[in-house]
């Protein structure tokens, strides 16, 4: 079972790469089991952020803090065992099948050793089929438990989107990262995606931040927002008032140059 969801705290992080400043000193707050969509135009700092939250990139300043916990400089692996699982852009599958893939969620979880489980001992298989039939529920969960033992280059693009998703669920998250989950899919499968990370909160209570370009499912799915432009934030609050905001209507149409 997933542990509850905790409080993600971001306080003025800073990421400078060779001079330029990707983010500066951004701060937003995902409460305990929302959903919260980080958002701006192309080149905002959105990518950045994430690969700071989940360890990939080490912030110049700032900090980010996790049920109490400070992550600023721990690695991937420390940060995916407090709880805090992703997926990315661009789908990252390995080869082999659908369970194949989401094992690879589980094994952060597994407690039997390399000796035991390639001698196949009993403790190891037993817990090994424990995993596996949690990974086939999860399949289930996101609808692709057909496709469990297939290989995954087949695929259509939305189903392999949704392995990705279902590794992810795999690791039992606390609080679930999701970068641009419809991008490249077409109205219907952004549709069912939608209704997806809606149950992800409503059945497992998990706390979920996600970078979208789709403002419609931001503003039917996101209980907050925070916008970034040029790395800054220049927003933050509900989808309502954030939607309405000056600046941000700005930074997404364009400022309009006054007549001369």
């Amino acid at each position: 079972m997933t542990a509850a969801a905790a409080e993600l705290r971001v306080e003025g992080v800073t990421v400078r790469f060779a001079g330029l400043t990707a983010l500066d000193e951004v701060s937003f707050t995902v409460a305990p089991g929302s959903i919260h969509a980080l958002i701006g135009p192309n080149g905002a700092g959105k990518s950045t952020c994430f690969n700071v939250l989940s360890g990939v990139y080490r912030a110049t300043g700032g900090s980010v803090r996790y049920d109490g916990r400070e992550l600023t400089g721990l690695p991937p692996h420390r940060i995916a065992g407090l709880g805090i699982a992703r997926t990315f852009q661009n789908i990252v599958l390995t080869a082999g099948t659908v369970a194949d893939n989401l094992m690879l969620g589980r094994h952060g979880l597994t407690t039997a050793g390399f000796t035991s489980t390639a001698l196949r001992l009993p403790k190891a298989v037993r817990e090994q089929r424990r995993h596996r039939q949690r990974a086939y529920e999860i399949a289930d969960f996101l609808g692709i438990a057909a496709h469990f033992d297939q290989p995954v280059g087949p695929l259509s693009y939305g189903d392999r989107k949704r392995v990705e998703i279902a590794r992810a669920l795999c690791m039992e998250p606390r609080l679930l990262l999701l970068d641009e989950p419809v991008a490249g899919m077409n109205p219907t499968e952004r549709l069912a995606m939608a209704a997806t990370v809606a149950a992800v909160r409503a059945e497992l209570g998990i706390s979920i931040l996600i970078v979208e370009h789709d403002m419609g499912m931001v503003m039917r799915l996101a209980d907050a927002v925070t916008v970034l432009d040029f790395g800054r934030r220049i927003a933050d609050g509900t989808p309502e008032s954030v939607q309405r905001d000056p600046e941000v209507i700005a930074a997404y149409l364009g400022r309009q140059e006054e007549s001369a």
